[in-house]
């Protein structure tokens, strides 16, 4: 049994970069959720259930495999730490069908070198969060890790108290992160850390394998990727909670959904994740942290940069003081397709920034007041009934119809930009305890073929298009670990 061409270019790192391992073998492994359009995209939809079952749960090594666990550091809220796959095991890379590689990665593998005081394991509510918001992620075309499979272990994980295990088997474009630069910046030669930049240049931005500079122009493309990335969490209200630079790709694919979660009621400071208690990583601050982490890619690329210590700051400085001007012009714009409006006006940002505040005065749905302007739907709102809100509409009609631009185009705009769905806290909470708990799936797997196409209006759904009464009052996520 083999997975098609699979490939270990990561092992070609120097050996600093990782731990050969192998996955621990789970009891009774029972495979809950698989992903059948994920394999037949990545061309690899010849094997049995029966085989990946064996695979996804570490029970069966692939013949020939190498197996490693990947070593990495980070700033885990602001601070220095050692780290690594303390979890997870690294199977080995797959071609997909667009000619890119993908890591097959196992979360909740068993312990590795790096796993200092934890158990290796995870829990079935824990990997069935990240399936259900990494799908959801990837329906609301967002760049992100992907979901293959869950597995049950058969085995009990301690979490406070004891939980059913389980296994989740993710696929990305890597799981190389800012962390891993670190990493090697503090831990490796010089020579070490040149390989790294080759090897994410080689993986992710092939056309800067000439660059006079490579590590230079690698850190303006992370950069960009980042801030793009940034603004399509905020256009969808998605916090991440956790934005540690370990948790910083590369590749700019969002990954690791432990106490991540959707703002319903606007409000820049919202802040969900239970061990953020100083809101570091509140909605709002996504964007400067983003460009924090960066900060740290570029200390870890300085001695590369430039062989004058004094130049190498500069050259990186110029690049991450840029990031505000760039974040700004890709947000405006973002916010510009969110309510259909064409080209670039002076007004533009005043009125966005008029329609923000009113909504965070009102307390008014992120996502359902973006509906509410282009359908007249979802009265309910109280914003919509201020007089303060008709002058806005009527500034936004006449922006929107702007050179008698007919409205149903500036409305059809909008839709593509504009979820009909996203995984409420509520729905969420709600889908995770009845299948992990109760082993009923039946509010999973709605919830799952809701939000994995949410663009789409869907009769009989409304439920789902709506906060709880008591908005998300004392709603917090926990890390999953």
């Amino acid at each position: 049994m083999t997975i098609p061409d699979l490939s270990y270019t990561y092992s070609n790192l120097p050996l600093q970069f990782f731990s050969h391992q192998e996955p621990i073998p789970v009891k009774s492994p029972e495979m809950l959720l698989f992903n059948h359009k994920l394999v037949e995209q990545l061309g690899i939809d010849d094997l049995q259930i029966n085989d990946w079952l064996k695979i996804c749960s570490g029970n069966q090594i692939i013949p020939n495999s190498k197996p490693l666990a990947q070593a990495y550091a980070g700033h885990q809220f602001g601070n220095f730490t050692m780290l690594g796959d303390g979890r997870a095991i690294l199977l080995g890379e797959i071609r997909g069908k667009d000619g890119l590689l993908y890591d097959i990665q196992l979360k909740g593998s068993g312990r590795t070198p790096f796993s200092r005081g934890g158990d290796g394991r995870a829990t079935v509510k824990a990997m069935l969060r990240e399936y259900l918001i990494s799908e959801a992620m990837h329906g609301l075309g967002i760049p992100t890790s992907r979901s293959l499979a869950v597995v049950k272990t058969g085995e009990q994980v301690y979490r406070e108290k004891n939980y059913d295990g389980a296994i989740l088997t993710r696929v990305a474009k890597s799981h190389l992160r800012v962390g891993t630069f670190e990493y090697a910046y503090q831990f490796t030669t010089l020579e070490d850390q040149k390989a790294l930049t080759k090897y994410a240049i080689e993986r992710h931005y092939p056309e800067l394998r000439n660059a006079d500079n490579p590590a230079l122009e690698l850190l303006k493309a992370v950069q960009q990727q980042q801030i793009n990335l940034i603004v399509d969490w905020m256009r969808v209200g998605f916090i991440h909670g956790v934005m540690n630079t370990d948790n910083m790709t590369i590749s700019g694919e969002t990954i690791d959904y432990g106490p991540c979660a959707f703002m319903n009621a606007y409000d820049p400071e919202t802040v969900f994740s239970s061990i953020d208690t100083t809101g570091r990583y509140a909605y709002g601050n996504q964007p400067k942290i983003a460009q924090w982490n960066l900060s740290r890619l570029a200390i870890a690329l300085i001695n590369q940069i430039d062989e004058n210590q004094d130049k190498a700051v500069q050259m990186a400085q110029d690049v991450i003081n840029s990031f505000p001007h760039s974040y700004q012009k890709e947000f405006l714009q973002m916010m510009r397709n969110k309510l259909g409006w064409l080209g670039e006006e002076q007004g533009d940002k005043l009125l966005i920034d008029d329609l923000l505040r009113m909504m965070q005065r009102f307390l008014a749905d992120y996502t359902n007041t973006f509906l509410g302007i282009a359908s007249g739907e979802f009265q309910n709102e109280s914003i919509f009934e201020s007089l303060e809100y008709q002058d806005w509409y009527m500034n936004w009609l006449k922006r929107a119809s702007l050179n008698a631009r007919p409205l149903e185009e500036a409305i059809q705009q909008m839709s593509q930009y504009n979820p009909q769905f996203i995984p409420r806290n509520d729905k969420v909470e709600a889908a995770l305890d009845a299948a992990a708990e109760a082993s009923d799936f039946s509010l999973f797997y709605q919830l799952l073929e809701i939000v994995q196409d949410p663009y789409r209006p869907k009769t009989g759904f409304t439920a789902y298009q709506f906060p709880p009464i008591n908005g998300d009052e004392g709603y917090q996520t926990f890390c999953g670990t």
